[in-house]
């Protein structure tokens, strides 16, 4: 019997972390309870699944995902400066998330990049967006579906 290794219709049981290119823990599981997921169930993205194919339980790998797997570059058209005056009674600062409702009144988090007495600078890219990723991962198991 061969031993069931990752593809389409896996579920797949394992610790993870993902590294920024400077160290830093973005998050993990290894202090936790491990993660599920079937591929392709959108619980992890695209990129990440892939890098995953052809590992098997016991497998402990780190392998890098560049932008492009992952979450994207960052797209100006996602920077967006608005009149100070819709920030009335907040106190700003740069880095400061920001919640807005899109038209669909979906929340849309926002990061202040810049501001002065008259406008703000909001960027709506994801905030991993142009970011090379390590990610860790240790499989636990691997059930075919």
């Amino acid at each position: 019997m061969t031993e069931t290794r990752i593809g389409q219709n896996s579920e797949v049981t394992l610790h993870f972390a993902l590294h920024l290119e400077n160290g830093d823990t973005v998050d993990s599981t290894f202090d936790k309870a491990p993660a599920v997921f079937k591929v392709g169930d959108g619980n992890l993205l695209p990129g990440f699944e892939a890098a995953l194919f052809g590992f098997k339980a016991g497998d402990k790998r780190t392998v890098s995902v560049p932008p492009e797997n992952a979450f994207g570059q960052p797209n100006p058209q996602n920077v967006q400066i608005m009149p100070r005056s819709q920030f009335a009674d907040m106190e700003l600062s740069e880095g400061l998330l920001v919640i807005f409702n899109d038209a669909a009144n979906a929340e849309l988090p926002g990061v202040v990049k810049a501001f002065d007495e008259h406008q703000v600078t909001i960027d709506f890219n994801h905030p991993l967006a142009g970011k090379t990723l390590s990610f860790e991962v240790e499989i636990l198991a691997v059930k075919a579906l």
